[in-house]
């Protein structure tokens, strides 16, 4: 069914340059996210050194092609996981997610942990996904607090939002934590729907910060260490 013009026009079609649609299709950047993560230096049980820092969108192609090498693993729910981070990514490398951050860890050029968020608003942060590719050096869980200590430190944000698909996020994070839960269905996170955990600002500096700060490893990151997280390289063996 065609709905017929209501007056004469002057055409019958308009050509339009796909440069038009971009505007609308791309969602805006806060100006939040111009207040980078100062990078830090974290030293693991073996002595080794993984740089902490923001990854750049250029770099997005290095983590999609690292996490496709744990789509097949059902262990611990990574397909799940990794299904999701891959159309995160994805959607931040092509502009098609709103205000999207990620946090990587980085040992000697290799990636070896990645942490992802996008802000809601100015006051809400929606923590998405952390993932290690580097078993037993528990990283996975000063990753995630990193990426919080971003949103309320740096952001300036009031509440942290978070759900859970693994067994072991939800005992590093939501209990370890103590995070508090929205009034569920009324509240639903927007990775499926499921139960909203939270951490407010409150939360953060009487509990979360005190805990972790002393974990999370050091700033200043020494020049040369700093750049020899640059460029961010594959795996050569991934260990989940």
């Amino acid at each position: 069914m065609s709905f017929k013009p209501p007056c004469p026009v002057s055409y019958e079609e308009f050509k339009v340059h796909v440069e038009d649609f971009e505007p609308i299709l791309r969602p805006p950047e806060s100006p939040l996210l111009d207040k980078k993560y100062p990078p830090r230096v974290l030293t693991l049980p073996d002595d080794r050194k993984m740089v902490v820092r923001e990854a750049d969108r250029e770099e997005a192609s290095v983590i999609v092609e690292t996490t496709k090498k744990v789509l097949d693993r059902e262990l611990d729910f990574y397909d799940v996981v990794s299904a999701r981070v891959l159309g995160e990514i994805l959607a931040w490398k092509r502009y098609r997610v709103k205000d999207h951050f990620c946090l990587v860890g980085v040992i000697d050029g290799e990636l070896a942990a990645i942490a992802n968020a996008r802000l809601w608003d100015e006051d809400v942060a929606i923590s998405l996904h952390t993932m290690t590719f580097k078993r037993g050096a528990g990283i996975g869980a000063l990753m995630y607090v990193a990426k919080m200590e971003h949103a309320f430190e740096d952001l300036d944000i009031v509440e942290w939002w978070a759900t859970y698909e693994s067994y072991t996020g939800f005992r590093y994070w939501g209990i370890r934590l103590a995070q508090y839960q929205k009034p569920y269905p009324d509240y639903q996170h927007e990775l499926g729907g499921a139960r909203v955990f939270f951490t407010t600002r409150e939360q953060w500096d009487a509990y979360v910060k005190p805990k972790f700060e002393g974990k999370l490893g050091e700033r200043p990151v020494p020049p040369g260490l700093l750049e020899s997280s640059r460029p961010i390289r594959v795996p050569e063996s991934i260990d989940v």
